[in-house]
């Protein structure tokens, strides 16, 4: 998909291995198709999830989906994160515009010949969730973001690509508005618990109590009187 080539540009310089700390092998694994999707790519329950409830088994297995996406997924929005950091310093360093596209030349060739392959192994489901953890890392969409590295024209037409798969660049990452990203916060508050994520601050701090509480509160209101 050519949204790829877009995302390639936010994960520049040094390794571009995606660090995950391997998983314990005493602890039990869910093994899921990466390419199940469920119609719309939503999470079907009833309204939110609550973790003091027990969940159908229609809907664990739609959670365990998503978990499995977000830990694919988060470390390569984190290590955009970190990328993006140390492209701005690169370009900081240098003086005038010939510098700065001969670098942003080697930078797009390396990207290409070493990370592209692996991008392209993501499904559009896990697309579609790289996108918004970009923006929780940053703090920008993954549009803005290209839009900066290139062209506004370049941009449109990256954005334009990735719709064809149902992929919003433009798309911001909103756990207090968008159950989905709520359900992406708990997934990645349990993981950094665990051990099985590593933790990167978000751009914007996200209190998980503060934001759990807000969606057991909503979860009440909408309980039938």
């Amino acid at each position: 998909m050519k949204f790829i080539i877009a995302l390639m540009f936010l994960l520049v310089s040094g390794s571009i291995q995606a660090q995950v700390l391997p998983v314990d092998p005493s602890r039990p694994s869910v093994e899921i198709e990466a390419d199940y999707d469920i119609e719309k790519d939503t999470i079907a329950l009833e309204e939110i999830l609550i973790s003091k409830e027990k969940l159908d088994p229609d809907a664990k297995k739609q959670f365990l989906i998503l978990q499995n996406r977000v830990y694919k997924t988060y470390p390569y929005a984190k290590l955009a994160s970190e990328r993006l950091t140390n492209l701005n310093k690169g370009m900081e360093r240098l003086s005038t515009n010939k510098e700065k596209k001969k670098y942003f030349k080697i930078v797009e060739d390396y990207l290409t010949n070493e990370f592209e392959d692996k991008l392209k192994k993501l499904s559009k489901s896990q697309g579609r969730i790289l996108v918004k953890l970009i923006h929780r890392q940053t703090g920008k969409s993954t549009f803005e973001l290209v839009k900066t590295l290139k062209s506004g024209w370049k941009a449109f037409w990256s954005n334009t690509a990735a719709s064809m798969f149902d992929i919003n660049l433009k798309s911001e990452y909103a756990p207090y508005s968008v159950n989905e990203d709520f359900l992406i916060e708990s997934i990645l508050y349990r993981a950094f618990q665990s051990g099985r994520l590593i933790n990167q601050p978000p751009a914007n701090p996200i209190d998980f109590d503060n934001l759990n509480d807000f969606w057991e509160t909503k979860a009440q209101e909408s309980k039938p009187q």
